[in-house]
């Protein structure tokens, strides 16, 4: 049967061919131990095809969904298919019964020409921590199996931003999953369709492999919004209807923002919208100022904040971008002792120390930019001259890559950033770091609970903090 998308493809393809086809000079990197290391050129972009029936499950991913639950997402092309997991934690095989069964709901939606499939949402459980569970979609197709986060530290968390789908892409995925963690974060910019409704598809089937077998939990970057005027003037549509994350299950009223907790709550991490309202009066302020209220930090050792646009950037690509989000959000942040706050946006890494309205202070969150997991656009390769010297930023470099927040107890965490150094992964900076929970300075009140531990120290041969 003929594609009902078909018309849609040669422009895709089209621009798919028109990848970009920069060589990235050599460089020398402020912060990098490794001088002779030459960044490689971009590479090309991947279309990743349907290859199974109309009825079975493609694109499929799973999400955190509240205490104990995961959500089940999946695309047919088959609007009868049922929206249906079965699942246990015993390999049932083609012909197998599994422990249980969960129904949830379905949609499709309209982009100009493009009628996306029917997209499936099963939230399941309750589920037991650190357990493989063996599940298949809709009573069709192959059998995916995942693996509950941990119920008790440590905990491992992959982060990239920015990921697109190139060969690049495929390598830091790939370098990724060479290495066991819990739970993928990614601050924003996932698939890079900008309005191309197929490459959504693409995307979808490129990350199911990993997608399908560990938690990602995503938040909006700018080429998700794909607003246009009169016609789609909110945007999102297409990440809103493909992407379901909790919000619901957090108190938010957008899938724009919202938060989650794991390892049996001792981590927080919350999920901020940079393209949605904001400021004070807006509803997402509202909800993050009532969700951190809720946060008992003798329970809760460690807050972990993403967001797109980041607020700290001395790269010369998106200066200000985030400045107008800083300045209505940094002191909630701050007055509530967020310990690190990743971003992305920018096509490069950079880490910053504990900073406060553009001031090193050990009271405030680590900022860490991340957004080089692999897209089309390239690296932003130039850092402003007075990066140099700039007290606040302690290691930058424009390398695709991702990073592992290992949170080993309730006072210490492990922070590394892997470069993709062609076929092997690098570890090119990383950083111990305190729970602010565990910090006297910074909760300067009777009966503290900590070890005055708030500060960093750093592994890279170059700061100690």
């Amino acid at each position: 049967m003929e594609n009902r998308n078909s018309f849609l493809q040669p422009r895709p393809f089209l621009l798919l061919t028109l990848s970009l086809i920069i060589t990235i000079a050599a460089a020398s990197v402020d912060g990098s131990d490794d001088g002779a290391f030459s960044r490689p050129p971009a590479r090309n972009v991947l279309i990743t095809p349907h290859a199974r029936a109309e009825s079975e499950p493609q694109q499929v991913h799973v999400s955190l969904a509240g205490e104990d639950h995961v959500r089940v997402t999946w695309i047919t092309d088959d609007k009868h298919v049922s929206s249906v997991v079965e699942y246990g934690t015993t390999e049932a095989g083609p012909a197998g019964k599994y422990e249980a069964t969960a129904s949830g709901e379905h949609t499709k939606y309209r982009y100009f020409l493009y009628t996306s499939g029917t997209i499936h949402h099963v939230r399941i459980g309750p589920l037991k921590p650190n357990t493989v569970y063996f599940y298949r979609c809709g009573g069709i197709g192959p059998e995916f199996s995942f693996k509950t986060p941990p119920a008790t530290l440590p905990i491992e968390f992959a982060v990239v931003g920015d990921l697109g789908q190139t060969e690049w892409t495929q390598s830091t995925l790939q370098h990724i999953n060479g290495s066991d963690y819990d739970v993928f974060l990614l601050p924003g910019d996932l698939s890079y369709a900008d309005s191309q409704q197929p490459l959504w598809d693409s995307f979808g089937r490129l990350v199911e492999p990993y997608a399908s077998r560990r938690p990602w939990m995503v938040t909006e970057g700018n080429h998700e919004v794909e607003s246009f005027p009169i016609i789609f003037p909110h945007g999102f549509k297409a990440y809103n209807a493909r992407w379901l994350m909790p919000h619901t299950e957090s108190g938010s009223s957008s899938n724009l923002y919202y938060s989650f907790d794991v390892a049996s709550g001792l981590v927080h991490v919350i999920m901020l919208g940079s393209y949605t309202d904001f400021d004070s009066h807006s509803d997402q302020y509202t909800w993050l100022a009532a969700d951190l209220a809720k946060i008992d930090r003798k329970a809760t050792p460690w807050v972990v904040v993403l967001l797109h646009a980041p607020w700290y950037n001395t790269n010369e690509a998106h200066q200000g971008e985030g400045e107008s989000m800083r300045s209505e959000m940094e002191e909630l942040l701050y007055d509530n002792r967020v310990d690190v706050v990743f971003a992305g946006h920018v096509h490069a890494y950079e880490r910053f120390t504990r900073v406060y309205d553009n001031k090193a202070d050990p009271c405030g969150p680590v900022h860490v930019t991340i957004g080089d997991g692999g897209n089309r656009e390239g690296l932003a390769l130039r850092f402003k001259k007075e990066a140099v010297s700039a007290p606040l930023s302690l290691y930058r470099e424009p390398s695709f890559g991702h990073g592992r927040l290992r949170i080993v107890d309730e006072k210490r965490a492990h922070w590394s950033w892997h470069r993709n150094n062609y076929s092997s992964s690098v570890v090119a900076d990383e950083v111990w770091f305190n729970s602010l929970s565990a910090s006297e300075e910074c909760w300067p009140r009777k009966g503290g609970n900590g070890d005055g531990g708030g500060g960093l120290s750093a592994r890279v041969g170059l700061d100690e903090l």
